[in-house]
């Protein structure tokens, strides 16, 4: 097995595949494993809970930055 070096890129895999062709193949995924019963659908209140949950995540650490300035 030979690797590819320097460049650090592939042209295998689903990372080097032209996004709209990820976009139907995730999409067919998705449908399926609606059909399957077996994707999870968010409340309401569970979108929400993400929704803090990672802006609370994105702004950590930002008030020690600005405070050493």
């Amino acid at each position: 097995m030979t690797s590819k070096q320097g460049s650090g890129t592939s042209k295998r895999g689903f990372a080097s595949m032209d996004p709209v062709k990820q976009r139907e193949i995730a999409s067919k995924g998705g449908k399926a494993a609606h059909e399957k019963g077996t994707a999870h659908e968010f409340t309401p209140e569970e979108a929400a809970a993400a929704g803090r949950k990672g802006g609370q995540a994105s702004g950590r650490g930002r008030s020690a930055t600005r405070s050493a300035e």
